[in-house]
């Protein structure tokens, strides 16, 4: 039986357009961050925190698809290609009803939640603003979730490169037409930002139904078949989700607990760490669009009969990963400077937030080993056990914030170091699991 190790041409061929896909969701939290930055730091401190909050909830969809690629990736590697048309077509009816939901809790009551944890009046009443508009987005978001997990399910990834294009150009188009005022329009701030968003989102969407009624196979993979609605199926891409959906939730959420202790150090600590999210977002595309590719090439391996060469394969992503992080790592070091002024002309704000790039730098090579290894183990499909293990390491995770910033009271660049105790234990408890070889059991 021959290798299913993919080469690093396949693995480039698969991952750079995710990165193109994670560069555009990425230039719309930039072209934000970098255009509230001059609006005022509280709308810079509350784009963060109602950004983040606003994500949380997103994680639920989020986590549904990431299932349905699993899926969808296992199926296509066993050749079942009827069977990958249906899966989508069901996730999708889900994906549809679980936008509204979403849509409902965050309109109704996102600001009410946020107000039992923001103290600034001023970043709440920014939130507010801005999350009563960003909020119509997930109904549109939702749908590009279903398609990006077919695309990368079944590895034919270009058009997430595409759409990335379609989605940055409407965003840093319409970010500076909503919230400074242009050709007519009122200059809108923080709630332009939000608007700017929802179209990206949208004119994406608009694409990838064009892309797959144009260009995909649909006689290879029968999809827009509109079925009734199969419980069986819709069932069985849950039992796989619902625990990715909870670990992602559960991270994000931990993720914007991590902010509302910072909010509390001050207006300026939030809008230095949201700076600071920012940039160690942006640099780590890379990183995590081959996180995103190992879902596949561990489930398609697994579906294909290679169960010997998943370590095989994590071990070469892994590797990837850490040459890629390490002129990450140089450029945060040697042009911390460059990078911060990007998003503030304040040379204050700019001096102040540098030592918290310092600070994250190192932990880059971390994140490339924790993240690719933690998709090892949900590409397995056990995603009970991947849940298991995100809430063992974020409970150190926060545990360790709460006592830098709460009981210490240290300053906001010494709270960053808690990226360095989660990335730890995560590399840690994925491996452990991974070369333990109990992920061979599981049938999906």
């Amino acid at each position: 039986m021959n290798s299913a190790v993919p080469s690093y041409k396949k693995i480039w061929h698969i991952t750079y357009p995710i990165v193109l896909t994670l560069i555009a969701q990425n230039v719309i939290n930039v072209t934000d961050t970098a255009f509230l930055g001059r609006v005022g730091e509280v709308e810079l401190g509350a784009s963060a925190l109602a950004g983040i909050f606003y994500i949380a909830i997103f994680m639920l969809g989020y986590g549904f698809s990431t299932g349905t690629q699993i899926m969808i990736a296992r199926r296509n590697g066993e050749k079942e290609y009827e069977q990958v048309g249906k899966i989508f077509d069901q996730s999708n009816y889900f994906l549809a009803g679980l936008a509204l939901l979403v849509f409902s809790i965050i309109y109704f009551f996102g600001t009410p939640m946020l107000s039992l944890i923001v103290s600034s009046k001023n970043i709440l009443g920014a939130s507010e603003v801005y999350l009563q508009t960003r909020v119509f987005g997930v109904l549109f978001a939702f749908g590009n979730l279903g398609f990006r997990a077919l695309l990368v399910g079944i590895t034919q990834t270009k058009a997430l490169g595409y759409s990335a294009i379609v989605m940055a150009i409407t965003n840093v188009i319409l970010d500076y037409i909503f919230i400074f005022g242009h050709f007519g329009m009122p200059a809108m701030g923080i709630g332009g930002a939000a608007m700017a968003s929802v179209f990206a989102e949208f004119s994406a969407l608009v694409f990838f139904i064009i892309y797959t009624l144009v260009k995909l196979d649909r006689s290879q993979y029968p999809i827009f078949q509109f079925p009734s609605i199969d419980f069986k199926i819709i069932g069985k891409t849950l039992e796989l989700s619902v625990y990715v959906m909870a670990q992602y939730f559960i991270s994000i959420l931990t993720w914007f607990t991590f902010f509302a202790f910072i909010e509390q150090m001050g207006e300026r600590s939030l809008a230095i760490s949201n700076i600071v999210r920012s940039i160690y977002m942006v640099l780590m595309i890379p990183v995590m669009a081959l996180s995103t590719a190992t879902n596949t090439l561990v489930s398609n391996a697994i579906g294909a009969g290679h169960k010997g060469d998943v370590i095989k394969i994590i071990n070469r992503l892994v590797f990837i990963g850490v040459l890629i992080a390490l002129p990450i790592m140089a450029s945060m070091v040697f042009l911390p400077e460059t990078m911060v002024s990007i998003y503030t002309n304040s040379e204050e704000l700019i001096q102040q937030t540098i030592p918290s790039i310092y600070t994250i730098s190192g932990a880059v090579i971390l994140f490339a080993v924790g993240f690719i290894a933690f998709s090892g183990v949900s590409g397995t499909a056990n995603t009970k056990t991947a849940l298991f293990i995100e809430i063992i390491t974020l409970g150190i995770y926060i545990s360790y914030v709460y006592w830098a910033t709460k009981i210490m009271q240290y300053p906001v660049h010494i709270a960053w170091t808690s990226e360095y105790v989660y990335m730890v234990f995560l590399a840690l408890f994925s491996y452990i699991y991974l070369l333990s070889g109990r992920w061979k059991k599981k049938e999906i």
